[in-house]
């Protein structure tokens, strides 16, 4: 089994979209909960998680605020905006879309005629 699992790119920020669209949660949190729903396979690197996080506050899709965590330590915490939420919408109807091609070109679901 492999030790790491590549991302495509733009598909982290849909991971994290969609995690914090369960509720509001710290930076690890979020990382930690896409590892638990992958059953491992996806592990978010502190490398790759932070620089989204600020790209997608920045872009307005989520916000933060500082809190404490479960151990009582200062983190921030993040949550989803209305503006992320209709950015999660898109990013699933995207990834439909691709995941949809994707298949086709594997031979893994029957072409649909129109």
């Amino acid at each position: 089994m492999p030790t790491s699992t590549e991302l495509l790119q733009g598909t982290l920020d849909l991971l994290i979209l969609q995690t914090l669209a369960t509720g509001s949660m710290h930076g690890w949190g979020v990382a930690q909960r896409i590892q638990q729903v992958s059953k491992e396979v996806l592990q978010i690197g502190q490398g790759s998680l932070y620089p989204a996080l600020h790209r997608l506050e920045y872009k307005g899709w989520i916000r933060s605020d500082w809190g404490n965590s479960e151990n009582n330590r200062r983190a921030k915490f993040y949550s989803l905006t209305r503006a992320g939420e209709k950015r999660l919408k898109t990013e699933l109807e995207d990834w439909d879309r691709l995941s949809e091609a994707v298949a086709l070109v594997l031979g893994r679901i029957p072409e649909v005629s129109s």
